[in-house]
């Protein structure tokens, strides 16, 4: 059964908040992992009774995944970053990837396959709704990856599905659209414009700064 409006709204704000340490400043860089959020994403966003259930997210629920707060700056081309969706692979000489290993340990306790940072800062500062768009947009980078066959893969030995990292559905310049349409876009671009014209299904919000992932693969 779709949840309600109501279920909605609750969902929405009761979003875990960053730690006070890193809501305000970025004077006294720190980072915190936060399980609390990863709770609340599988609660209300992966679980198929949950109130923003996205069943485009359907393979992450049994993914391991792990959210990191900062208010450590980021920027790419001039563009303040708000979320990062990344694999954490130790590279490195030996202790390089000791080190990170070791981060990851007393950090999380277990092994993480994928890795959401979120800037604490912006978090505070915006709405409940914008911050629930971060969340689906990080996810989203997140898919499940096609065999060489264009089938959905799997892992043989777990039968888990087997992830990737993935940029934007469309990819096109704003003047192109306004030249010639949408149907000259690259990607998805006329299916963007469609459903940009019907009501938004959970609510309207707007992602003021950028996503790391997006400005990486561009």
């Amino acid at each position: 059964m779709p949840a309600t409006q109501r279920q909605i709204e609750r969902a929405i704000l009761q979003r875990p908040m960053p730690p006070d340490h890193l809501q305000h400043s970025r004077m006294h860089v720190g980072f915190k992992p936060d399980d609390d959020l990863l709770e609340w994403v599988k609660r209300a966003i992966l679980s198929e009774a949950g109130p923003l259930f996205n069943p485009a997210h359907k393979h992450l629920r049994d993914a391991s995944l792990a959210f990191l707060w900062t208010n450590a700056p980021n920027s790419r081309g001039g563009h303040a970053v708000a979320g990062m969706t990344e694999k954490p692979i130790s590279q490195g000489n030996k202790w390089a990837k000791a080190r990170h290993d070791l981060q990851m340990d007393q950090w999380f306790g277990r092994n993480i396959e994928y890795l959401i940072t979120l800037d604490a800062v912006y978090a505070a500062e915006n709405p409940d709704i914008n911050f629930c768009a971060l969340i689906d947009h990080e996810l989203y980078h997140i898919a499940h990856k096609r065999d060489k066959d264009g089938g959905l893969a799997f892992n043989k030995e777990t039968g888990n599905p087997v992830l990737t990292l993935v940029g934007h559905d469309v990819e096109e310049f704003v003047g192109v659209v306004e030249r010639y349409g949408p149907g000259a876009a690259a990607g998805a671009t006329a299916e963007l414009v469609r459903v940009a014209n019907l009501p938004p299904l959970i609510g309207a919000a707007q992602i003021k700064a950028a996503c790391g992932n997006c400005l990486r693969l561009v």
